[in-house]
């Protein structure tokens, strides 16, 4: 037995749909009649046209949204290269001071 496909549904589709059941028509009746899977989708499209309005109903892009290719990342000059090297350098001979320092205790 296979799944059956996930149907897209579009805007104005949903559109109508929220609006008949808004209206008052009775959901189990009006999803037989679109031939939804399940009348719980109405609900939940009347509750995004609640909550964002029509914007709720239009179909979202699927993924990641893409990175912003306008945006560029300025190189780092050379002085603030040279000051994050010096940090590092810095931090460096701190650390091996102390593993000296442990090692001639050790020795003692």
């Amino acid at each position: 037995m296979t799944k059956p496909d996930k149907r897209q549904f579009s805007f104005e589709f949903k559109l109508s749909a929220v609006q008949k059941y808004l209206a008052g028509e009775d959901r189990v009746v009006l999803a037989k009649e679109l031939g939804l899977s399940s009348p719980h989708l109405l609900t939940v499209w009347a509750g995004r046209y609640r909550e964002q309005g029509e914007e709720g109903l239009r179909p979202k892009p699927k993924g990641r949204p893409r990175k912003n290719p306008e945006v560029t990342v300025e190189p780092e000059s050379e002085l603030q290269r040279l000051r994050r090297e010096n940090e590092r350098l810095r931090a460096e001979v701190a650390f091996l001071g102390k593993v000296k320092a442990l090692r001639d205790e050790e020795r003692r």
